[in-house]
């Protein structure tokens, strides 16, 4: 007789797989249940059922019974287990247990939709702050983060920090991502984990914001708007406005922002930045993906500008290329100056200016039009002082001894962002603006007969 067979129980002893035909040792097969009186209990031999009786059989088998009625639990959770039914055993189904009838008055359960486990943006931002000063804290970023500046991303969970406060932290390798020091200007990929120090935070005044001053703010913003579509705004930004807070800012653009923001808590972002005394078009994200696309934009260089300046004396050569390596430097009042470096000199970047004589007043005053190809901290102002031609009114880099400023000129930084060029986030053609000379401006052109209306000789200037 054969003893092996196929799997591990074959002909035999074992039968085919588990429980095969044969007295094998595996489990018995499960067939169908006796039918109602037949005898049960070892040695008793059941009597086949008739046609009609199994015919029965299968029907009652095949037949739903009715739900339970039972209480559903209806208060919201924001992880909700999921269910799990119990296996149901072989055989036919039994009908269901008769339930109590519900009490008179007592309302029949309902379902609700189980509630996002998404938090908001600000139930975010406020969990950030309240634990923020227990210690330090591991931040993980997420979905709507990606590819942000660290700077960027502590700006948005931590409000309180001011601009100076985060660079020290970072300078001094505080902060950490994924345990491995970062640069301020490093970008966050999504699941990353950010190390935050203990911070000391001010308390912040909780002071109610009036509808009168959200008015007032509202009005200004759309009186200096050149441009606006449903996911981009171009701002024309005034000398003398910061665009973000620091040590003594109250009033910035950045803040006035908060009076768009939308029912979800989104609000309108910074794309780049202007120094304070610049003047001039400034790029505003309205939603976190043309951020994300303008931010891409800006970091490749397929952002056209172009500045207005007027400088101290006129360049030798009336069309030029500068290229230097920029370094920050501490000046002897505290304040951080951009100084020409070295290349490998520590925290030296390369810096492009292209640059053209438009007009010129006797010798004495140029007016230039500047096309930066990267964007480094005060880079044109640094690059004007360097070719020996600093800006008038910059208060930072103009380095002439004995320089008198002419009469009706007022001491203000003549620099203009004059015109931005960059591709649409969606793909809706180019956002070409351009923005008008500011005040003080105005009155020095008008006073030097410049004409503002001919073509730009720097349009043309190379991109790289």
């Amino acid at each position: 007789m054969r003893t092996g067979g196929k799997g591990t129980g074959g002909k035999g002893t074992g039968g085919k797989g588990f429980g095969g035909r044969g007295a094998g040792t595996g489990p018995a097969r499960v067939g169908r249940p006796p039918a109602a009186g037949a005898p049960r209990g070892p040695g008793a031999k059941a009597k086949r059922p008739s046609h009609d009786a199994r015919r029965s059989a299968q029907a009652s088998a095949r037949a739903r019974p009715e739900r339970e009625e039972a209480e559903v639990n209806t208060t919201p959770t924001r992880n909700p287990k999921p269910h799990h039914p119990a296996p149901r055993a072989a055989g036919p189904r039994q009908p269901a247990a008769q339930t109590a009838p519900r009490p008179a008055g007592k309302p029949a359960a309902t379902r609700r939709a189980p509630v996002s486990d998404t938090p908001t943006r600000a139930e975010v931002k406020a969990e950030t702050a309240q634990v923020l000063a227990t210690g330090v804290q591991q931040l993980v970023v997420t979905a709507d983060e990606n590819e942000m500046r660290i700077d960027r991303f502590l700006e948005s969970r931590f409000p309180q920090l001011s601009f100076s406060h985060i660079q020290r932290i970072v300078r001094k390798g505080e902060l950490r991502v994924n345990g491995k020091r970062a640069d301020s200007k490093d970008r966050l990929e999504e699941g990353q984990t950010v190390r935050i120090p203990p911070l000391k935070l001010e308390p912040q005044e909780s002071r109610p914001r009036s509808a009168k001053a959200d008015g007032d703010t509202l009005e200004f913003l759309r009186s200096i708007t050149l441009y606006e579509d449903e996911d981009v705004m171009v701002l024309n930004k005034p000398a003398g406005l910061a665009v973000q807070g620091g040590s003594g800012t109250t009033r910035h653009v950045d803040q006035m922002l908060d009076v768009l923001t939308d029912k979800s808590g989104q609000k309108p972002r910074l794309v780049h930045r202007l120094d304070k005394d610049t003047a001039g078009c400034l790029v505003i994200a309205k939603s976190r993906f043309a951020a994300a696309t303008l931010a891409k934009t800006f970091r490749s260089r397929s952002a056209r500008k172009v500045y207005w300046a007027l400088v101290a004396g006129v360049p030798r050569v009336r069309q030029g290329r500068i290229s230097t390596y920029l370094a920050r430097e501490e000046a002897y009042d505290g304040d951080q100056r951009m100084a020409v470096a070295k290349h490998g000199e520590d925290g030296a970047m390369h810096a492009v200016t292209y640059y053209a004589v438009v007009e010129t007043a006797a010798q004495k005053l140029g007016w230039l039009s500047l096309k930066p190809v990267t964007g480094r901290t005060h880079q044109l102002r640094a690059h004007a002082a360097h070719i020996g031609h600093p800006i008038v009114g910059d208060p930072k880099y103009f380095n002439i001894q004995n320089w008198e400023l002419p009469g009706g000129i007022q001491n203000k930084l003549h620099l203009l962002a004059r015109r931005i060029v960059v591709p649409h986030p969606r793909g809706k053609g180019t956002i070409d603006v351009s923005a008008p000379l500011p005040p003080h401006m105005r009155q020095s052109w008008n006073l030097l007969g410049f004409d503002d209306a001919p073509y730009d000789p720097i349009v043309d200037a190379p991109d790289e």
